[in-house]
């Protein structure tokens, strides 16, 4: 079939490997491996749902080639213990049975390891090495890495290698960005030694370029040996660009594809640059990629929260990378590349870029995504049947997209679905999203469920509302009350005035908002909202009555948020007392009255749940569900999930 994406979707040779396109699942964390460490059948379906979803190539992450020295947590895979073999063979048949080639990431957390660090618990009785003696801000000691264990870990990158192409794995990727240990030995910030292995580029470089030749030595000629190399560290005293193109050019020989990143996890401002936030352009990372291509024969693959087949299109054809790697956007939607090789881009559902998956990898130990159901629970959704064997008269009341998830889910099952929606459009506070540029992707998000319902089977009413009587009438067979949730309107003096504006009719009318704005609350809506007229130049304060910003959101997201915020003038322990046209009185923690003079103030105070509604529907039919913001006041995340699993139970 001719795709609307020629470039994208042709061939290209790596080594002696032939991939069937230009797109790579990009290595993730796993943080429910067995307390060995060993991949689970659950991990295995998640490979291999991405394999499935038409990828060229599947890599496995955080596989750690030297235990006794490179764990930087406790849910990682280590490539030297013997038992790893099975599970590593398994799941390069899930990835294999669909096409792709599975590749695997070779890597050693350096200083980290043993010591505190991002996902997982801390490993007891480690010592952690660095390039050079250190004590951490944290007052943890990092001391000088030997040189015997140097070429212990070199050795080991090789039997790693070794045993990942036992396993029957095509491709190997070296690690060395992001901070871990072979990034350390590159960085002068990091790597003050006065030996071979420290002083000049070339110098810095000889580890890196050690265990290149014997993975090379291990996996023999031909086999494609992919690197992971940043472009920039973004860091005082760090490598630059310019000097990662001289060290590109020096390993230009040794490798068969540059993986070309950036940044650190070991830092706020790094982390969202490594794994660019929603504040970012799609894509931002992808000039480094382009400028080492520059200066190397070797193919390059760029990263940078990538996820828009016309811009990975963009990218290729134009000769800035040789292949795309994607991460968070195959576990939004795993079938990303069929959808775009078939010319269905328009059902892709879009990566928020919430940071939620990262928020259940290092919290919870599970993989989990806020706009996918099924990831987390890849083995268990592929044994419940798809197809319901007694259809059902179902009634979905919301048109959020928790309502709009259940319908879908539920007439995909093949039940007779009808929802109702008290206004006049779909989406719920999701359509509101449209108004502000760093928020797209959850507009889109929105707009790919409308798109699903209206193909679905699903009869959608508007204008409907729906209350006891008219269950009562209808008598359908099931119930999904979705009615989500209205602003909580604090008993403040002077509330109910004009200048006083919800944060949702604050970002559809802009027209309405003043020079001068407070926002009053400062959670996620309040934060987010003070970050957009920020952005269009108002002068902006938030007020908030508890001691920090936001608590509600994931730390993750906070991190992002937290630099956006940086500018912004913000009252913490500090309440609202009365409004007046000039402004909002507050008083701070010692009782103190506070005058901030206002043109608007936006109440963002949060939400309380429809249970009126609620109350009034249950206990109607036999069989009811409670979703979303209804029950309880939260995110995306809980409503996409318990809407499609409560259609799954009808």
């Amino acid at each position: 079939m001719k795709t609307q994406y020629p470039h994208l979707f042709s061939p290209i040779k790596i080594g002696n490997i032939t991939f069937k396109n230009r797109i790579i699942a990009a290595p993730t964390s796993l943080m429910n491996l067995t307390a060995e460490g060993y991949l689970t059948p659950e991990n295995i379906a998640y490979y291999e749902l991405k394999a499935k979803g038409g990828v060229a190539a599947v890599t496995l992450g955080e596989s750690i080639v030297h235990s006794k020295t490179g764990k930087s947590h406790d849910q990682q895979i280590p490539l030297d213990d013997p038992h790893v073999l099975s599970g590593l063979s398994s799941v390069v048949k899930a990835i294999n049975r669909h096409g792709a080639i599975a590749n695997i990431e070779l890597s050693h957390g350096g200083k980290f390891a043993g010591i505190t660090s991002i996902g997982g618990d801390v490993i007891n009785d480690t010592v952690a090495y660095g390039p050079s003696e250190e004590i951490l801000p944290s007052g943890e000691h990092v001391y000088e890495m030997p040189k015997e264990i140097i070429y212990e870990i070199i050795e080991s990158y090789g039997k790693a290698a070794a045993k990942a192409k036992r396993a029957g794995f095509e491709m190997v990727m070296v690690h060395a960005a992001h901070g871990w240990l072979l990034n350390q030995f590159l960085s002068p910030a990091e790597n003050r030694r006065k030996d071979e292995f420290g002083g000049s580029l070339e110098n810095r470089a000889r580890f890196l370029m050690l265990v290149l030749d014997e993975v090379r030595n291990a996996v023999g000629p031909g086999f494609p040996i992919q690197l992971r190399l940043n472009g920039d560290d973004f860091t005082k005293g760090g490598i630059h660009l310019e000097d990662y193109k001289e060290l590109a050019k020096m390993l230009d020989s040794k490798v068969d594809l540059f993986n070309i990143s950036c940044g650190s996890h070991d830092g706020e401002n790094l982390f969202v640059r490594t794994h660019p936030s929603m504040f970012l352009e799609r894509g931002c990372n992808v000039y480094l990629a382009a400028a080492i291509k520059e200066v190397v024969t070797k193919p390059v693959s760029c990263v940078g929260a990538l996820y828009n087949p016309e811009q990975c299109e963009e990218i290729i054809a134009s000769g800035k990378a040789d292949m795309v790697e994607m991460a968070r956007a195959l576990l939004a939607d795993p079938d990303l590349p069929n959808k775009a090789y078939t010319n269905n881009s328009s059902d892709i559902t879009p990566c928020l870029r919430c940071y939620v998956c990262f928020e259940n990898a290092v919290n919870k130990h599970i993989i989990g995504c806020s706009v996918n159901p099924v990831i987390g629970n890849e083995e268990a959704c592929t044994s419940i049947s798809s197809i319901s064997n007694k259809p059902k008269n179902v009634l979905v009341v919301g048109g959020g997209p928790g309502g709009m998830q259940a319908a879908i889910t539920a007439a995909t099952r093949g039940h007779n679905v009808t929802l109702c929606e008290a206004s006049n459009s779909l989406g719920g506070s999701l359509k509101f999203a449209a108004y502000v540029p760093f928020k797209k992707d959850l507009y889109d998000f929105e707009q790919v469920l409308e798109k699903r319902l209206k193909n679905s089977s699903a009869k959608v009413l508007l204008n409907t509302k729906v209350n006891k009587e008219y269950v009562e009438n209808l008598k359908p067979d099931a119930l999904i009350i979705a009615v989500g949730a209205t602003p909580f309107i604090p008993p403040i003096k002077g509330i109910q005035n004009e200048n006083v504006l919800l944060a949702l009719d604050a970002e559809s009318n802009p027209s309405k908002v003043g020079q001068k704005v407070v926002i009053l609350g400062g959670g996620l809506v309040g934060c987010e909202t003070a970050i957009n007229l920020y952005k269009e130049g108002k002068d902006v304060t938030i007020v908030e009555m508890r001691s920090s910003l936001a608590p509600d959101a994931n730390d993750f997201h906070k991190m992002a948020m937290n630099m956006e915020l940086e500018n912004i003038k913000k009252e913490t322990n500090t309440t609202g007392k009365y409004i007046d046209n000039k402004g909002i009185m507050c008083t701070d923690e010692k009782g103190d009255e506070i005058f901030i003079e206002a043109d608007t103030i936006i109440c963002a105070v949060g939400l309380k749940p429809c249970t009126d509604v609620v109350e009034e529907l249950i206990n109607i039919t036999s069989e009811y569900y409670i979703i979303g913001d209804c029950k309880r006041p939260r995110q995306v995340t809980q409503a996409v999930s318990e809407a499609y699993y409560a259609a799954l139970d009808i």
